[in-house]
């Protein structure tokens, strides 16, 4: 087991810190204009304003019921048809042009469709998202089924495994560690989904507050909707990081990675 070095904590705090240090300063020397790049201590203030009076919290609330609703029915999605494909080689044969046809398809544009067909509400959001955090987990678990270890399921076959306990015992534990690795992606990608669908479309929400800055030329709203955003974000992917690490007890750690 690889122990963690003791600068490392220190390090990954004082990074951000010296970047925004670094942008206070460009900015206060005018080498950045701060009507475009905004003056971070403002950009801190509005955080703060928006926490303290409170009018934050119904946007950002309708942001992550967004986020989360589409994470968990994208992933959910992703599983079943991935393990489906993954194990139905004539499935997998049938549908694979149209899989590929699909994702290739930028789904972003889909945001405007969905308002049409769902109107402004949550439901436009979510289902952009779901379709921006399906393919990631499909992929994953599709690859994760179709690179069982052919030797494990041989043997568990000669054993007299039933395809339920092969599902369970072989087939799962190995999408399992792929799943995980794709959900990382997947927080973001449902982010994504909810605020682009905010942003072309909607009454309430962290990107409403961005495009209604961008309207007023407020930079440093813009700004602070960011970063509320990537916290946000991050603390979602600290989750699955958390689960990841309580569910895959079993699986050496890795010498090195992001965590």
């Amino acid at each position: 087991m690889n122990k963690t070095p003791a600068w490392l904590p220190i390090a990954r705090v004082a990074l951000p810190i010296a970047l925004f240090a670094l942008w206070h300063v460009l900015v206060k020397t005018e080498v950045l204009p701060a009507f475009f790049f905004g003056q971070p201590l403002v950009v801190l203030e509005r955080v703060r304003d928006w926490f303290v009076t409170g009018s934050i919290w119904p946007h950002l609330g309708v942001t992550l019921l967004e986020t989360l609703l589409a994470f968990v029915f994208g992933t959910a999605a992703g599983l079943a048809v991935g393990l489906w494909l993954g194990l139905s080689d004539n499935a997998a044969a049938l549908l694979d042009p149209y899989v590929k046809a699909l994702n290739a398809m930028p789904r972003v544009i889909l945001a405007p469709i969905f308002s049409v067909w769902f109107g402004l509400g949550i439901t436009s959001k979510v289902l952009l998202g779901v379709t921006l955090v399906f393919f990631i987990v499909f992929f994953s678990v599709y690859h994760g089924v179709r690179e069982v270890n052919r030797q494990v399921l041989d043997n568990a076959r000669m054993l007299g495994a039933s395809p339920r306990q092969l599902l369970r015992h072989v087939y799962l534990p190995s999408a399992t560690a792929w799943v995980f690795a794709s959900l990382h992606s997947a927080v973001g990608m449902a982010f994504v989904g909810a605020v682009v669908g905010e942003y072309l479309g909607s009454a309430s929400g962290v990107g409403y507050l961005i495009l209604q800055a961008e309207g007023t030329f407020d930079i440093d709203s813009v700004f602070a909707g960011v970063l509320v955003l990537t916290v946000c974000a991050l603390a979602l992917d600290r989750l699955v990081t958390v689960a990841e690490r309580r569910l895959l007890r079993w699986r050496p750690e890795r010498a090195s990675g992001m965590a």
